[in-house]
């Protein structure tokens, strides 16, 4: 296989023509909280027609695709929000979408994917980390989409950062939620590749926090996984593939609580009226922390796809318990 490289910028403008009329150019927003000596913005990906940023690298991969690798359908595995972009733009295409889930995955993504059509199969976590350790599996036709390791997908997760650069070219620091590499990867090559000497951090919680266990080792290491609410981030170590991209592009992490998380939650809710997934959180938890310094700091919020009971209990001043496990 192929070692991944960042996306060139023609790459990057290129994905975003190909991607722009299934995709909104979401908003930058500044953070309605004085924070000394700080300007912070939030990048709405909560705002896509899936309620995630992952409908920009799937159609990306998609579109991008020749039509006789379609035709029998599309498959992922993923948490939840890279099966929701998959099955959005398979179809818009009229093509079949499979998405391998874990048995616990979040209850309002499995509802969302449902809605949109897509063939669910839940695994037990070994079987689900082995189909992304495989890059598909055999007995599934159709093409597979990585929900990370994918020279396409970092392409489509880039005009993410190509969007800030055009909108704040004077910022300073992109915290990015860290969940397999992808979205912070292409964050950071679309704005080095447009010139800004941004650092892009990645955004963890200390339930599992694999990035910056890596970086203190010197490479992927197993890190224990403590049940929590939180989807989208907190896998059980970096994928050895993503590791050199991440080692080039990626300044280091920053780290938040589950509790900060749900403080964070609650605040944007209050201030903005928007709703943030704890992974969407994450970073401007750790931002309004003072844990990325000063000046002018972009929170990427990944999305907003937050179970219903899991906002009552937010709301209510509670962290929410672990959703129990998913059944088919």
């Amino acid at each position: 296989m192929k070692p991944l490289a960042p996306p060139s910028l023609e790459d990057i403008r290129a994905a975003a023509n190909r991607i722009k009329a299934y995709v909104l150019r979401t908003p930058l927003i500044r953070l309605n909280v004085d924070v000394a000596q700080t300007e912070i913005y939030l990048k709405m990906e909560n705002l896509q027609p899936i309620g995630a940023f992952k409908v920009r690298p799937a159609a990306n991969a998609i579109l991008g695709a020749a039509q006789a690798s379609i035709a029998d359908g599309v498959y992922t595995a993923s948490s939840g929000n890279m099966g929701q972009g998959v099955a959005y733009i398979a179809g818009k295409l009229g093509r079949s979408a499979t998405v391998f889930l874990p048995k616990d995955a979040a209850a309002t993504k499995v509802a969302s994917l449902k809605r949109l059509g897509a063939r669910i199969r839940f695994m037990e976590d070994e079987a689900w980390w082995q189909v992304l350790a495989d890059h598909g599996d055999p007995a599934t036709r159709g093409m597979f989409i990585h929900p990370v390791a994918s020279q396409d997908v970092i392409a489509g997760d880039a005009t993410i950062g190509l969007e800030i650069h055009e909108e704040l070219p004077d910022v300073d620091t992109v915290l990015v939620p860290f969940g397999g590499g992808g979205l912070s990867t292409g964050i950071a090559s679309a704005l080095r590749a447009a010139g800004s000497n941004a650092r892009v951090l990645g955004a963890e919680s200390d339930h599992c926090a694999p990035l910056t266990a890596a970086l203190a080792a010197g490479g992927p290491v197993a890190v224990p996984i403590t049940p929590c609410f939180i989807s989208g981030i907190g896998v059980g170590h970096v994928l050895d593939e993503m590791w050199p991209l991440i080692q080039q592009l990626i300044t280091g992490t920053v780290v938040a609580s589950p509790k900060e998380i749900v403080a964070t939650i609650r605040l944007l809710i209050e201030r903005h009226r928007v709703i943030a997934e704890g992974s969407g959180a994450a970073p401007v938890a750790a931002a309004m922390a003072g844990r990325a310094g000063k000046g002018k700091i972009v929170c990427v919020i990944s999305g907003g796809n937050l179970n219903e009971d899991y906002l009552i209990d937010i709301l209510r001043g509670n962290t929410p318990s672990p959703a129990p496990v998913t059944s088919v």
